[in-house]
């Protein structure tokens, strides 16, 4: 009746942009991602306890923070079939909640694993991905290490929407991703927000999601023949298309702010002189630089030197783990 799992977060390739059911977070498109080592989230799940008991990053969880970790518990003991009792969930993350990589991703992700396995549930990485994709859409890709596709899925019940791993952690042991921080602060707008509004009032979201499912074979191909420069030419147009979409929702809707574009016209300068080194932007500020082990330490110097205030370096992550010690 009790687990623990750690698990990564990831950083999308192709992004996931727009739900088409918010309730059972489906997306309009299919997305790519890296799953990111060393940093993770491990999260502790017991059954049976004297009342449900949600704490994350050593805060009582609240609200809609609160509600989201036990519907997926709920959905648990459905699966389960059996009365399990209250639920004592902690989680903790070892990397700061504002570098830009979604914790609920990694969380949720491990919540999904520990739950089902704390309800005497088989080890079953579908359906824990579909479970973490209710939780957070994006967790569905940190069930699985390295390369993780999330497929669309055409089901209305959501069935066949879950990710698939594309290549594990080993395949390309020397890529690298840097999250350059800079901006910690609270985005006004959060990303479910700003999809919502992008996917009903933007009049460029039809193309992005034609345009975003097409990118995702050719990522496919380029992340099998290990092609850095193409990979990361991709992964910058994909970045720029769906900030467009944000930029002409009603209202508009920007996520970067000047040090992001002064960073990305730096690295275009970088690039110039023969720096491998390229962007990805989630639904926030900070950029993750995609380069290869050579050049890591270069895309740190070039991260700090456009004023980043911190700097996360990350390798090709594993599968979300069942670990043996429990944080209670």
């Amino acid at each position: 009746m009790k687990a623990t799992v750690r698990a990564h977060p990831n950083i999308a390739l192709v992004k996931y942009w727009g739900k088409r059911d918010d309730a059972l977070i489906l997306p309009h498109q299919s997305s790519l991602s890296l799953t990111l080592a060393p940093i993770h989230v491990t999260t502790t799940v017991e059954f049976g306890a004297q009342a449900d008991t949600v704490e994350l990053h050593g805060h009582a969880a609240k609200g809609s923070e609160r509600d989201r970790v036990l519907r997926l518990l709920d959905a648990v003991r459905v699966q389960a079939g059996r009365d399990l009792g209250p639920a004592k969930v902690v989680s903790r993350g070892d990397f700061p909640m504002a570098a830009g990589l979604a914790s609920s991703a990694a969380g949720f992700a491990a919540l999904a694993v520990a739950g089902r396995a704390a309800a005497g549930l088989p080890q079953d990485t579908r359906a824990s991905s579909i479970l973490a994709r209710r939780g957070s859409g994006s967790a569905c890709r940190s069930v699985q290490g390295g390369f993780c596709e999330w497929q669309r899925g055409e089901r209305a019940d959501g069935e066949d929407s879950y990710a698939l791993q594309r290549f594990d952690a080993g395949h390309w042991a020397d890529l690298r991703m840097v999250v350059a921080i800079l901006d910690r602060g609270e985005k006004e707008v959060k990303s479910r927000d700003g999809m919502k509004n992008t996917v009903e009032t933007s009049p460029y979201y039809p193309a992005w999601v034609k345009d975003a499912e097409a990118e995702v074979p050719r990522a496919r191909e380029l992340i099998a023949r290990k092609d850095l420069e193409a990979l990361g030419e991709l992964c910058e147009r994909n970045a720029w298309r769906m900030h467009s979409t944000s930029l002409a929702a009603d209202p508009p809707l920007c996520y970067l702010n000047s040090s992001t574009l002064g960073l990305i016209q730096h690295l275009r300068e970088q690039r110039k002189k023969g720096v491998p080194v390229w962007f990805t932007l989630d639904a926030g500020p900070n950029p993750v630089l995609l380069t290869d082990a050579a050049h890591e330490v270069a895309a740190e110097a070039l991260a700090r030197a456009c004023g980043a205030v911190d700097v996360v370096r990350c390798v090709p992550g594993g599968d979300a783990t069942l670990l043996s010690e429990h944080l209670f």
